[in-house]
């Protein structure tokens, strides 16, 4: 489900009145934000407050790649690193994840061992083909053990804090978000739009549950839904989904792969109607979720979240950058309503020739390169009010290049100066690692034998 499916945005199919409804009661942000193109850094960012760049989740295999956590890589979030649910678990909540985790699938990653209590749902991507044999099915774990090789109600876990009046976090990362796509039966047929209506699956399970797509951030008090901040996020794709006007889709640093429907939702706080021209990230979470709990970010360390409660709760803009990273490289940045690519690049032209396109019917000259091409000395800038879509490069010879880029390039040369990059988690995968024997498997007689171990370093093609 991407920025262009929701009915609020503007599509015909008209599939999510839920989500619809809730921008409606609530407040929008149109210039929301994955922190990357990929899954993987992007959950690390949102728990972490800090852009992949900082936090390690990043390769430097091969420049400007994206890269994730499929069974094979060794690495995942480190020690070192703060998330959300530990600040919030000193704080005294009780926290729980539902879903994917995908921040590293080793004893060491777990969880349960990064201030979550209880945690339901898969350790990785279901991207397959799995037969237990060149490689194992993923598990979906209960806890500390798994419980099977691949959904729980929601509502219970809610219930059971209100009940005993205990302050909560829940993170519900959804893991059937992306491509390849499938619909619950109960959805089959039910939408114009095929398979890829899956997104109405998810739009209905807010009814059912009263849940975010992503996240709740309880306040102080657990009588009504007025007491709970929802913010729904949904992700930006190809070919799953619709970008809107936007170019391309995940993978790239264009819009399409970046920029993400986000809404608000707090019945009582948020007055209805509401749409907010914010710059925003799903990093902003971690410190925005820290300060519904009447805690600061950690000090230690540099933060690249901001807290959105004032943007919320008063309607204030706060200045503020995105950057756009593609592993080891700012491919762009965005100040206002200007974007500066200092790179692009689509993908190759070897996947380009075998099909691979993450920017279909969308080719604009010069800009979805399928060679890196390197902007640095004259950055290709676009109005992002005027050209959502990334068409249209503002002349380098006119006094609205000179001007706004004299502007971004300060902040470019203070991020650069105040970036510390994290050591890299994803450069080194090894087959010996994957689920063969998870916690639990004895119990259920689905334990397999690993192949010896073989570390090599990670191929990213893209």
């Amino acid at each position: 489900m991407g920025w262009g499916d929701l009915g609020v945005f503007g599509h015909p199919s008209k599939e999510t009145p839920n989500l619809d409804r809730m921008a409606s009661e609530g407040m929008l942000f149109p210039s929301f934000y994955a922190a990357n193109p990929l899954c993987s850094p992007s959950r690390a960012a949102l728990l972490t407050g800090r852009l992949p760049i900082r936090n390690g989740f990043y390769t430097t295999n091969a420049h400007a790649r994206n890269a994730y956590t499929p069974q094979e890589v060794v690495g995942g979030i480190p020690d070192s690193e703060l998330l959300l649910s530990e600040l919030l678990k000193k704080a005294g909540y009780v926290n729980k994840i539902v879903g994917k985790w995908h921040l590293g699938h080793r004893p060491e990653f777990h969880p349960l061992r990064h201030g979550f209590d209880e945690w339901f749902g898969s350790p990785n991507c279901h991207f397959g083909p799995y037969d237990n044999k060149g490689a194992p099915n993923i598990p979906v774990y209960r806890d500390w053990e798994m419980i099977g090789r691949y959904y729980e109600d929601l509502k219970d876990f809610i219930s059971r804090q209100r009940a005993s009046q205990q302050l909560f976090f829940l993170y519900w990362a959804i893991d059937a978000t992306h491509a390849p796509v499938y619909a619950s039966r109960e959805f089959l047929g039910t939408s114009q739009r095929g398979l890829k209506g899956f997104g109405k699956t998810q739009d209905d399970s807010l009814s059912r549950t009263g849940a975010s797509e992503l996240l709740f951030l309880p306040a102080s008090s657990f009588c009504s839904a007025s007491n709970y901040l929802i913010l729904s996020l949904l992700c930006s794709l190809f070919p799953g989904g619709s970008n809107g006007p936007f170019l391309c889709g995940k993978e790239t640093t264009f819009e399409g792969g970046m920029r993400e429907p986000a809404i608000a939702w707090w019945p009582g706080h948020i007055p209805p109607g509401q749409v907010s021209h914010q710059l925003a990230s799903v990093m902003d979470l971690f410190t925005t979720g820290l300060a519904l709990a009447g805690l600061l970010p950690p000090s230690a360390r540099h933060i690249d979240s901001i807290d959105l409660l004032p943007v919320i709760l008063q309607g204030k803009l706060i200045d503020r950058p995105i950057f756009y990273y593609r592993g080891n490289e700012m491919m762009a940045v965005r100040t206002g309503l200007y974007k500066a690519h200092y790179w692009t690049w689509s993908n190759s032209w070897e996947e380009f020739g075998q099909g691979i396109d993450f920017c279909p019917g969308q080719n604009v000259s010069g800009v979805t390169t399928h060679t890196q091409e390197e902007h640095t000395q004259l950055p290709l800038l676009f109005h992002l009010g005027r050209d959502p879509g990334e068409k249209y490069p503002i002349s380098f010879s006119s006094l609205e290049y000179q001007t706004v880029m004299e502007r971004i390039s300060l902040v470019v040369q203070q991020h650069q100066e105040t970036l510390l990059p994290g050591q890299p988690q994803l450069n080194v995968c090894d087959k010996a690692v994957m689920n063969w024997a998870p916690p639990g498997c004895e119990k259920l007689g689905k334990c397999l034998k690993p192949p010896p171990s073989d570390p090599q370093k990670c191929f990213w093609p893209h």
